[in-house]
């Protein structure tokens, strides 16, 4: 059985960030993993800009959220932007610092590209990095799935076949783009089982900030936005108050469902902020640890060496 496929007593979480572009932001993303890290998740992603240009923030949060957490981080890894020497050398650097837990991403070209096209000399697309990591160490290696269909597949059949041909290149879990319907989900679980996908697939939650930012996100990864989450939101832009407890209710109706449904770990895109994922996880049982000694190890099974 795939190592998430049992449901335990508390289900797992882990969390996403992005790397911040000035010291301000940096301060709040240690300040926001501090307080999620008593959740004890899994493990902290690290976005990697869309165009390779965030390399060096990337590794620099990495660094960070280590230091800080002493919880597993998984640096997203894409492939474009850079030869594949640069991508291999930036992989060994990961596994001699410790860290055995990759997402690989085909990732996205620069701003005002029409379509996708691989870096000259780079690795092509997911599967080929997932197959390239690999080779270098036994990383854990988590990639993207998309329950709505990528937006530049041709059908979703041919969707589910890429997302196949990557776990039998080495991935280990599937970490879902987020929707809002939880049949969504669910339907896309059951088309990976039925294709012989064995890994986890883990559900993207998005807790929503911002509607008109929320409607940017969707539109570039080709997520739907149901007309009754626009009907809850309507006429709260400016009323932030309101809007958090709304968003908090819809992410909380959305992972207990799932919940139910026997879903056992999900991940949370947390837009560097806490106060919406803190809320949700404590509406899925989740109490915060008690850390008497904040350097302690995390016994994260993502961290182990």
């Amino acid at each position: 059985m795939p190592p998430d496929a049992a449901a335990p007593s508390r289900p797992a979480v882990s969390f996403e960030f992005f790397p911040p572009a000035d010291e301000v932001g940096e301060h709040a993303l240690v300040t926001t993993a501090e307080r999620l890290a008593r959740f004890a998740p899994a493990f902290l992603s690290v976005t990697f800009g869309a165009d390779g240009s965030t390399r060096e923030r990337t590794r620099g949060a990495v660094r960070r959220l280590r230091a800080a957490t002493r919880v597993a981080v998984a640096p997203h890894l894409t492939c474009v932007g850079a030869p594949r020497e640069a991508v291999d050398a930036l992989a060994r650097e990961y596994w001699d610092a410790g860290i055995r837990h990759l997402v690989a991403l085909r990732g996205d070209g620069a701003a005002g590209d029409d379509r996708y096209a691989p870096a000259p000399g780079g690795y092509a697309y997911a599967v080929d990095l997932v197959a390239g990591l690999k080779r270098i160490a036994d990383f854990e290696i988590s990639v993207a799935g998309y329950p709505e269909t990528h937006p530049e597949a041709g059908t979703p059949a041919a969707d589910l076949d890429c997302l196949k041909a990557k776990v039998e290149a080495g991935a280990s879990r599937v970490i879902a783009q987020f929707v809002f319907e939880p049949e969504t989900f669910l339907r896309f679980r059951d088309r990976c089982e039925a294709a012989g996908i064995r890994v986890p697939i883990v559900p993207g939650v998005l807790p929503i900030t911002r509607f008109a930012q929320l409607e940017r996100f969707a539109a570039r990864c080709g997520a739907t936005l149901p007309g009754w989450l626009r009907r809850r939101f309507a006429g709260l832009e400016e009323d932030e108050a309101t809007r958090r407890l709304v968003a908090a209710a819809v992410a909380t109706e959305f992972v207990t469902r799932l919940e139910r449904e026997g879903i056992a770990h999900f991940h949370f895109y947390t837009l560097n902020r806490a106060e919406l994922t803190v809320a949700i996880c404590h509406a899925l049982g989740l109490a915060p640890e008690a850390r008497a000694d904040a350097s302690a190890p995390s016994a994260s099974v993502a961290g182990r060496a």
